[in-house]
Parts: structure tokens; sequence; C-alpha cells
């Protein structure tokens, strides 16, 4: 197991994970069943038609949106009147993406039998360029937040899709490529019996430090360092790409963050993905902590409960449909060089507990 600076002991991680086998932490065990979209793993095939190509010429300048249709396929196949539009940013405006991530917005509310059942908004995440490179990347930022979800119940759900896209205007498939919807916010704080804090900044005293340091230690895991859990870009709500949620919207206490958007990781390892020019680092492959040093107490527990899952961790990269061999034994790799940093004492207080920021 471990043993590390910040005064954990063994029988202190026995008690972690025992913990994590007997039903996880507590917060998990106050959810609710997700929405039935989220409510399993397994693929879905739809096909997307409307005007996708008018879509990605005008990405960069609108956000529009624009009417289509999305048909669920398979065995209990149903039609959607939707509104379609591009979303993001980095992806939607800059040149490293052809094809824009969408928000798929249901013009009719589903029925109780519908698999799309209390879904209103939905982000799909697309394969930005339509080669089999990409899709690779997509499957590995997918598998990202399938890797959160093995840690705590407090962390976006997301379902695989196998998106045919159809072009109304010329009537034909123009890509069929893996993609995935990410779970809306307000419906995971409706899971977790929380809301959504919407506000500019949050103060490092405002934050939940145990869901903190668990959220900060995966983004170290993955090697992301494309966010914030103080504040967001100019002119928007904290935080950058992470949500807050708490017993209720006015709190100024035990906020807990929701990291989401994790395209620029070492683990994904996109072409275009550059460490943020804060950082010391010079690729995206370079883990730095960026922890709190007020937070460190929690640091020896939390980092426990991902040693305690790390089969499973592992396992979600085997487990990801789609996922070739050779990128599968990359991913796996990266994950163990987490795993040995956080077992090695010495590592363990170097590269975590003392590269926290103040």
């Amino acid at each position: 197991m471990i043993s590390i600076a910040s005064s954990m002991t063994v029988r202190r991680i026995a008690a972690i994970c025992l913990c994590l086998v007997s039903g996880g932490n507590a917060v998990a065990a106050e959810t609710k069943p997700a929405t039935p979209l989220f409510a399993s793993d397994d693929a879905i095939r739809i096909t997307i038609k409307g005007p996708l190509i008018e879509i990605v010429r005008k990405k960069a300048r609108t956000t529009d949106t624009f009417p289509a249709v999305m048909t669920l396929e398979g065995d209990a196949p149903e039609t959607f009147p939707i509104e379609l539009s591009a979303r993001g940013n980095f992806r939607r405006i800059g040149p490293a993406c052809q094809f824009p991530p969408l928000r798929v917005s249901l013009a009719e509310k589903p029925g109780k039998a519908s698999l799309f059942h209390r879904q209103n908004r939905l982000k799909l995440v697309t394969h930005c360029r339509n080669n089999d490179a990409y899709q690779q990347y997509v499957l590995k930022e997918y598998a990202a937040y399938r890797l959160f979800n093995r840690i705590t119940e407090a962390s976006f759900r997301v379902r695989l899709a196998d998106v045919s896209y159809v072009d109304d205007e010329k009537g034909e498939e123009i890509a069929r490529r893996m993609g995935f919807f990410i779970e809306d916010v307000d419906d995971l704080a409706s899971r977790m019996g929380m809301a959504e804090v919407e506000r500019p900044k949050i103060g490092k005293s405002q934050l939940s430090v145990e869901h903190t340091v668990r959220a900060i230690v995966f983004q170290y895991l993955i090697g992301n360092l494309d966010w914030s859990v103080l504040s967001g870009p100019e002119g928007e709500d904290c935080c950058h790409n992470t949500k807050m949620m708490a017993i209720n919207a006015d709190a100024d206490a035990g906020i807990i963050p929701l990291p989401y958007d994790f395209d620029h990781a070492g683990l994904v390892n996109a072409p275009y993905a550059k460490p943020p020019p804060v950082t010391k680092v010079r690729s995206v492959r370079q883990r730095q902590y960026r922890g709190f040093c007020e937070h460190n107490d929690a640091l020896g527990s939390i980092a426990g409960e991902f040693v305690a899952a790390r089969g499973e961790l592992l396992g979600v990269i085997d487990d990801t449909p789609g996922l070739d061999e050779k990128t599968k034994e990359r991913s796996k790799e990266y994950l163990v060089e987490f795993f040995d940093v956080v077992a090695d004492e010495r590592s363990f207080d170097r590269k975590l507990v003392r590269d926290c920021r103040d």
C-alpha cells in the first residue's frame, strides 16, 4: 500500500479500502437513480439528420440552432424533433476541429417509456476530425469520464453513441463515428440531492475539502491541467471546465467540484492539446499536481481510494468499446505511472505533497 508524508497510516488505508468495497463514500449512498439515458453503459445507435454541412461551415461564427431530427435505432426505435447547434469554445472556434461538438435540444418532452425521458438539452461530444486517430481520442475522453465515475457518484455520467450524421440537403451520410452524451448538470445535482452553484468565483474556504482533493487527484491521474475550481473565464461563472454543486445554490461551504471536458488531458493526448501557460510542464503527458497545500491533510486518504480502485480503473480502459489494443496498452501504461508515483513515499511527497499550491 502507500506510506506517505501526509501522515496517513496503513490502518487508515485499510479502512478506506473496506469502505470502498462495502459501498463507497457517504455521498454515493445518498444518490437517486440516474435518468434512463445514463442508467446504462451500453452504447446506443442514433442517426442525426439536419443541416449539418451548414452547421459545420458556420461553427466558428454562430451557435444558432437549426431544426433537425434524431432517431434512436434498434429494437425500440424512437424519432425526436430536435434543435441542433454547434457548442463549445476551443473545438468549435479554432482550427483544430473540422466537426464541432454539438448541443441537442429536444423540441418535445419524451414520454416516460422513452430512453430520453427527462432529457431536454444534451451535450454531444463528437469526433473533431473524421478519421480513425481522432476516433481514438474521443473514446479516451469518454474513458476519462468513466474513470471518475468509478471513484465517485459526484461525477458526470456519459452514454456512448454510434452516430450517423446525415445532411438533409445532400440526403446522404457525411460521417459515422462514435461520440457520447454528457449528463446535464441539473440532472447530476438532482441525482445527488443537491443544486448547481453559479457565481463568478469560489473561495477555497467554501470548497468541500474531500471532494476537491478527490477531483484534483483525478485530474492528476489523467494528466489534465485545463481546469480551475476557483474561477471561470472572463465574464463567465465559475469555474473553468468545472461545474459546482452544493446542498443549495446559495451555499458558502461544502461546495463540490464536478470536472468535465478532458480532451486536453495527457491520457487523451490529442494533437492540438497544449499545457496552460501558467503551468511548468512542456507536454500534456507530463503530470503536475495543482492541489492546495491547506488540503494536504486529506491527500493521503483520497489517494488511497484511487489505489484501492486500481483494478477497476485499469479495467475501464479494457472495457471501453472501440479502443484499439495499442491505445489500450498505452493508456494503461499512463495510468500505471500514476500508481507508481502514489505508491512510492518519496515520489508522492515530492510530486504531490510538496508541489501543492498556496
